[in-house]
């Protein structure tokens, strides 16, 4: 997973768009696994109560997180 757009990240966005956060734990980055998890699930149950309100916010974090997994160089 040393360049970006290699084998191993594109596994890491896939699994970032089933389940936030996995694709960031997949390359071995704990602490930004457990951010993108907490902050787009917590995006996710705040708009199942705000009638979707909320989606506005919760669909960009878990884009972001894919994009992110996507585009990681590890150095």
């Amino acid at each position: 997973m040393s360049q970006q757009g290699s084998a191993g990240n594109v596994i890491a966005a896939i699994a970032s768009f089933f389940v936030a956060g996995l694709g960031q734990l997949v390359q071995g980055r704990i602490l930004a696994a457990v951010l993108f998890c907490l902050t787009t699930y917590a995006a996710y149950g705040i708009a199942s109560f705000t009638l979707g309100i909320f989606l506005i916010v919760a669909l960009p974090l878990h884009i972001w997180c894919i994009i992110n997994a996507a585009r990681y160089r590890s150095e």
